[in-house]
C-alpha cells in the first residue's frame, strides 16, 4: 500500500503539467518543447527559465507528482540515473562531474520553499557550499535516501534536499522562505539575484538559458547515453 500524503495538488493549473508546461518559456520568448535537452518516458531535462548560472537545469516529471518523496521506488531509481547522466553532461560541457542537486519538497502547497507544486530537481555544475549555508540557518541535515524523504512526507513535513560532493542530505523545510535554496546558492557565492521572478525574461537570464541549452545539447550529441524517446 502506498504511503499516505498530506496534500495532493490539482493538476489542471500546474505550470509544469500540460497544457501550461512551457507557458513561461513562451512569455520570455525562449524555446519550450524544442528546448528540452533530453527526455524519457518519465522525465524531461530542460534549462531553468531563470537560471542562477550557466548549466542550471531542471529534471521535471512528465506526470504530476507532489515531490520526489512521492515517487515510486522505480521512479526514484530512474531519477538517480538521471542525476548521473547530468553529471556526465556537465563533464562534457564544462569539464567537471561535480554538481549541486537541490529540491524544495512540499508536504503541503508551497511548503519547503516551493513555488511550483510539481516534483522537479534543480542541478547546477560545481559544488558551491549550499549545505553549509543551510545548516548555518539552523536546519541540520541527515543522510537522505528515498525512505528518509518519504518519512517527511508521510508525517506532513516539508523538506529540503541537497546533494553536494556526492553526499545527499535532507533538512527540515517547514517555515522557510519561498525559493530558500535558490537564495542559498547565491549566498554561497553564485552571482545573480535569487528570486526567479526578478530575472525572468531579462537579457542576461535569456543568454544563460540559451548558452545552457547549446552547451548541454552539444554534450548530449557528443556522448548520447540513452535511446531517443518516442513519447512526445
Amino acid at each position: 500500500m502506498a504511503d499516505p500524503t498530506a496534500w495532493t495538488a490539482p493538476v489542471h493549473d500546474c505550470v509544469l503539467c500540460p497544457p501550461l508546461r512551457f507557458r513561461f518559456n513562451g512569455m520570455a520568448d525562449l524555446p519550450g518543447e524544442s528546448g528540452v535537452i533530453a527526455r524519457d518516458a518519465d522525465f524531461l531535462l530542460m534549462p531553468d527559465v531563470a537560471p542562477l548560472a550557466e548549466g542550471h537545469v531542471l529534471l521535471v516529471t512528465r506526470e504530476h507528482h507532489q515531490c520526489a518523496a512521492a515517487f515510486s521506488p522505480a521512479l526514484w531509481e530512474s531519477a538517480l540515473r538521471w542525476r548521473d547522466r547530468v553529471a556526465r553532461l556537465y563533464d562534457g560541457a564544462y569539464g567537471t562531474r561535480e554538481l549541486l542537486l537541490f529540491e524544495h519538497g512540499p508536504a503541503r502547497s508551497q511548503g519547503g520553499g516551493a513555488c511550483i507544486d510539481h516534483a522537479h530537481w534543480h542541478f547546477l555544475p560545481g559544488t558551491p557550499g549550499v549545505r553549509t549555508i543551510v545548516e548555518e540557518r539552523g536546519l541540520p541535515g541527515a543522510p537522505a535516501d528515498h525512505a528518509a524523504l518519504r518519512a517527511y512526507l508521510r508525517t506532513g513535513r516539508s523538506y529540503l534536499l541537497v546533494e553536494e560532493d556526492g553526499v545527499a542530505t535532507v533538512h527540515p523545510g517547514d517555515g522557510v522562505r519561498s525559493q530558500f535554496l535558490r537564495w542559498a546558492v547565491t549566498a554561497a557565492g553564485q552571482n545573480g539575484t535569487w528570486r526567479w521572478q526578478e530575472t525572468f525574461g531579462l537579457p542576461a537570464s535569456r543568454r544563460r538559458f540559451l548558452r545552457t541549452l547549446q552547451a548541454l545539447r552539444g554534450a548530449t550529441s557528443a556522448a548520447p547515453d540513452a535511446p531517443p524517446d518516442s513519447h512526445q
